[in-house]
Parts: structure tokens; C-alpha cells; sequence
């Protein structure tokens, strides 16, 4: 999406030209290809793994960093590439939305009209906003020391990135809308009585 809003403030007239339907699709099997490919990894360095004790996890989900932690042997191979995986995964793409939203900046501050440049940067918020929630959440998870976090703070990271991220994003996008901000308002001001 940040690519998407890249193409759509810096090139406008190039556009469609830009971000074909070739384009679109090579980009989602791109991301479907590693993401698979990151969880066929995890998933056969875990099978390789002898378990023992109690073989219940202390978490909401079988999440792999829990599951880690019932292993018998030494886990770090896995720490490696959990580490490696997630500089791939999270902070390559997070650079990369943090340069492309460094150029949408500066081109919207090229922009003569206080206008445009208000309805540019009201079409990046909700997608900086939901950027933010995802990699900030995720970062924190994946890469902070284990000894950072207590467990049951790491169980509320993980379900505010895996539940309630998702759960916000479509409320988060619609709140562009002026309609829905005055619906909001209205049911706001009931509430409060104001």
C-alpha cells in the first residue's frame, strides 16, 4: 500500500501505466511466496526438536516463541533464524514504507494548494496509522531481549498484534470518511452528553 500511495502522490499521470495488474500480482505472490516460505523454515526447525515436561503451552495460541520455550535441546538455531526472519520480514519492509513515505512527504510539501496538501496527507494517515500498529506491535515482539518482557506481557503484545490489529484496520480506514467521523462524533456526544 505504501508503493500504491508512492505511485499515486509522486507520479500521478503514470499511474495505471505504473501499478499494473502484472505488477499487483507479482507483488502479491511475492509476499504469499516468502511468507511461506518463512513458516516452512520455522516449522521444520521445530520438527526437529525433541519436547518434554509439560506440554502445554502458556499462551493464547501456539505461537512459535511458546512453543520454543518446551523444547529440550538447544534452541538456538531456531533463535537464529527467528532473528534473521523477522530483519527479512519486518524491518526490510518497514524501511521501505518509512522511504517511501519520505518521498509522498517531501512531494506533498512541493504541493502549492494548503488544500491538496491536506487531502494528501489525509489519504497516508490511516495507512501510517495501521503501518505503525502492525510493525510497531510486531518489532517489539520479535525483536526485543526475551528478559525485556514478562510472559504475560508478551501474551498482551501478541494478541493486541494478532487480534486487535486486524480488528482495527477496517474501523481505522473508514475513518477517513466525513460521514463516518460525524457518525462517530454524534454517537460520541450521546454518550457524553454533550
Amino acid at each position: 500500500m505504501s508503493y500504491d500511495r508512492y505511485v499515486a502522490i509522486c507520479h500521478p499521470l503514470r499511474y495505471s501505466a505504473i501499478l499494473s495488474w502484472r505488477l499487483c500480482i507479482t507483488l502479491a505472490i511475492t509476499s504469499w511466496a516468502c511468507g511461506s516460505l518463512v513458516v516452512l523454515v520455522h516449522v521444520s526447525l521445530i520438527l526437529r526438536l525433541p519436547f518434554c515436561g509439560p506440554h502445554e503451552i502458556n499462551h493464547f495460541f501456539c505461537e512459535l516463541l511458546s512453543v520454543l520455550r518446551l523444547a529440550c535441546a538447544d534452541t538456538w538455531l531456531n533463535q537464529v533464524v527467528i532473528l534473521a526472519a523477522s530483519l527479512l520480514v519486518l524491518v526490510g519492509p518497514f524501511c521501505l514504507v518509512l522511504v517511501s513515505y519520505t518521498h509522498i512527504f517531501f512531494a506533498v510539501l512541493k504541493i502549492q494548494s494548503r488544500e491538496g496538501r491536506r487531502k494528501a496527507f489525509s489519504t497516508c494517515f490511516s495507512h501510517l496509522c495501521v503501518v505503525g500498529l502492525f510493525f510497531g506491535s510486531a518489532l517489539v515482539i520479535y525483536m526485543t531481549p526475551k528478559s525485556s518482557h514478562p510472559e504475560e506481557q508478551q501474551k498482551v503484545l501478541f494478541l493486541f498484534h494478532s487480534i486487535f490489529n486486524p480488528m482495527l484496520n477496517p474501523l481505522i480506514y473508514s475513518l477517513r470518511g466525513t460521514e463516518l467521523k460525524s457518525a462517530l462524533r454524534r454517537a460520541l456526544c450521546k454518550e457524553s452528553h454533550c
